[in-house]
């Protein structure tokens, strides 16, 4: 393959914008080489500027659950765009769209849209302390919930990938209130518990997303939920990774747990910028302006935006992909164990519903500390193999992969023999 195209448009971004870029894990810092740059997509393939075609497990980090360019999706934006493209005031497919979301996720009464994960997670810290009067909010390592200041610390996914442990320009006092757990260790939340009385609430990625794909034992979920009721702190689910990933609605539910507080981003949006957090009546009539928590913006509950996504939520539900989510992510699992055995390499496999992820390490990955175990130099060739053989994956060790419904018996037979050349690759470093 050939990335000449992509090469002159990285010098060329360079000189306006920061790094070539406008989020840091797209600049390939931890795989190295130069960053691609994409021309278009459709289905579940994406083109570079060079012409290369992949098969795509980025997925725009998970809003594409229908492939690219989903016909009825696609045309409900035109329609949309017919109509104009924002109007500072409200329309009716927020109310159609907020129906949609609270009837997916039960215990929902209300949601209020808004632009992006950050800021539904943001939102949602000002609102658990609003509610209880209390200010500490506790979080775990590896989580990472947006570049909000309070939460930007011991994050995983880009922080992870760069070897940063939080971000210059967050001050000691954005994040004295933030407390770390350690992700499957009910005791280390326990222990700050017994220590601190004034925790507003916790945070987590019911399945963490961002220091790979890493399951919670149901041990530790289920007593996470018991004890937050029982101190009367708020459990914020943070599902803008999960949400809808892997049935329709959240992860919570098969989890057998339910939040207090749920916050959305991703799929709900179907490639157009949408968070959104949402709770019971009680929790959310303290947002103006039913309360005195305010919170507010002009782009929230776009018009174009939430055509699209009240589109690929019908769609969505209509297709029904997660018996085959699951087959493709086993398919995907036992091609990968297996390339690797064959070749010799320590490998570990973690998946949920649509999301998955290799780890090159011999320790089962259960936290951020034995995600960090992983052999970031034996990913790299891994990665750039993959590339070279037209599967297109998330340039960092610590990202999911995503699987979209447009994926073929076609794409994932040439997935496999990818894997299985990578895998040669990797076996000769």
């Amino acid at each position: 393959m050939k990335f000449e195209n992509s090469k002159k448009l990285y010098k060329k971004g360079l000189v306006n914008l920061v790094g070539a870029v406008n989020s840091p894990v797209r600049a390939f810092a931890s795989v190295g080489g130069t960053p691609l740059f994409i021309k278009k997509a459709k289905g579940s393939k994406i083109i570079d500027v060079d012409g290369n075609e992949y098969i795509d497990f980025v997925l725009s980090y998970g809003p594409m659950i229908l492939g690219h360019r989903n016909k009825i999706v696609e045309n409900e934006v035109k329609n949309a765009l017919k109509k104009g493209t924002t109007f500072g005031a409200t329309t009716k497919g927020e109310i159609k769209m907020a129906q949609a979301v609270c009837e997916a996720f039960p215990g929902m009464d209300k949601v209020r849209f808004v632009n992006s994960g950050t800021e539904a997670i943001l939102s949602a810290i000002r609102l658990a302390r609003a509610f209880t009067g209390h200010d500490k909010i506790i979080k775990f390592a590896g989580c990472y919930h947006g570049h909000t200041d309070a939460l930007l610390v011991a994050a995983g996914s880009g922080l992870a990938t760069l070897s940063i442990p939080g971000s210059k320009g967050v001050p000691d006092d954005a994040v004295k209130n933030t407390l770390i757990a350690e992700y499957n260790n009910i005791e280390s939340v326990k222990a700050h518990i017994e220590k601190h009385s004034d925790i507003a609430a916790v945070f987590i990625e019911p399945i963490a997303g961002n220091m790979g794909v890493v399951l919670p034992s149901p041990e530790f979920i289920k007593e996470l939920r018991a004890i937050t009721k029982e101190k009367g702190i708020l459990l914020v689910i943070d599902e803008v990774m999960t949400g809808f990933r892997s049935k329709f609605g959240g992860a919570q539910e098969l989890l057998a747990i339910k939040a207090d507080i749920t916050c959305l981003g991703k799929v709900i949006g179907g490639g157009f910028p949408v968070g959104a957090y949402g709770a019971r009546n009680e929790i959310m009539e303290m947002v103006s302006p039913l309360g005195d928590m305010y919170q507010a913006g002009t782009l929230s509950g776009n018009p174009i935006a939430m055509a699209c996504g009240l589109a690929t939520l019908k769609e969505l539900e209509f297709q029904n992909p997660y018996k085959k989510f699951e087959k493709i992510a086993k398919q995907l699992e036992n091609a990968l164990l297996d390339a690797a055995k064959k070749n010799g390499i320590d490998l570990q496999v973690n998946r949920f519903g649509s999301m998955i992820n290799p780890f090159f390490t011999k320790e089962k990955v259960v936290d951020f500390k034995t995600a960090q175990s992983s052999n970031t130099e034996l990913f790299k060739t891994f990665f750039w193999t993959m590339i070279e053989n037209g599967v297109f994956l998330p340039p960092s060790q610590f990202e999911a992969w995503f699987l979209c419904s447009e994926l073929s018996k076609k794409d994932l037979q040439k997935t496999e023999k990818a894997i299985y050349t990578a895998m040669e690759a990797v076996a000769k470093k």
